[in-house]
């Protein structure tokens, strides 16, 4: 299928539930409802024809609404990756739920905050592994939330589990407003010699200053990850609407389509589509 898609956005709506993670004064610009109707049309003009919906709070009833958005919708999202309690002991009963709920089908990975969990072994934790497992026997994917200096847990999660396929969300946060590319890259670089583990580009916009970012100060971090998974390992992925806090939609595609225009058309290809399909075995 033609067009691209993007493999990370989200929708939210504060009537719903609250979202204390967005900070109504320093995040004025999302503090407020979107809809897929909000996305459609930037989409649109971006030749965006499928999208991942991926959770946005740990709460399990959020992804049975993501799952009913989906297949109520008019099929701009193929996939959603939700969310669900991986320490509970029914984790697998509770997967199992999500796929015979109205739109399960849809339902392609589980993704959960590990970028705000004080534990540093998070990841390592037994009862998170198996959780981790019960992912794997489901044949979804797990997207990994963490920050930069959390890579390496993650790199001895994906090491561990070869089984289960995982998904870096935002290369990993690195440091761009502070610049320098030590130890993030070495850490990215060493994850990506795992064959288990694509990445997204997306989230950059929102690392650097908002106001004040450029292309050139997000290239040095997207040639690490181009090097590192190489275009078949690496997806397109807008973050929207938390991109807005920095770029519209159309300026994050644009500037993503300038970070990888030494890639050969096949490669743009996978890059934009071919990539995100395969990864979270989208329709």
């Amino acid at each position: 299928m033609s067009g691209r898609v993007d493999a990370h956005h989200h929708v939210w709506d504060f009537g719903v539930r609250d979202h204390p993670w967005i900070d109504p004064d320093s995040m004025a610009a999302i503090h407020r409802d979107f809809a897929l109707a909000d996305l459609a049309p930037v989409a649109a003009a971006a030749g965006v024809t499928a999208t991942v919906l991926v959770q946005t709070v740990p709460l399990a009833a959020e992804t049975p609404e993501f799952l009913a958005l989906a297949a109520d919708g008019d099929g701009l999202v193929a996939g959603v990756v939700g969310w669900v309690d991986l320490t509970a002991p029914d984790v697998a009963d509770a997967l199992a739920a999500l796929r015979a709920a109205p739109g399960g089908e849809r339902l392609v990975g589980i993704r959960h905050p590990v970028q705000s969990e004080p534990d540093p072994g998070w990841l390592a934790r037994p009862d998170v592994r198996r959780g981790l497992a019960a992912v794997a026997d489901a044949g979804l994917v797990y997207d990994l939330l963490v920050r930069h200096h959390q890579l390496p847990a993650a790199t001895e999660a994906v090491r561990a589990l070869p089984e289960l396929r995982f998904v870096l969300d935002h290369l990993g946060k690195p440091p761009v407003a502070a610049g320098g590319l030590a130890p993030w890259a070495d850490d990215l670089r060493a994850l990506a010699a795992c064959p288990n583990v694509a990445a997204k580009l997306s989230g950059l916009v929102t690392e650097d200053d908002w106001a004040h970012w450029t292309v050139e100060r997000l290239r040095p971090y997207a040639d690490v990850a181009i090097d590192a998974f190489g275009p078949d390992r690496l997806m397109f992925g807008s973050d929207w609407p938390v991109c807005l806090l920095a770029a519209s939609y159309a300026d994050w595609v644009a500037a993503a389509d300038e970070l990888t225009s030494a890639f050969t058309p096949t490669q743009r290809a996978a890059f934009r589509s071919a990539t995100a399909r395969h990864w979270y075995n989208l329709p």
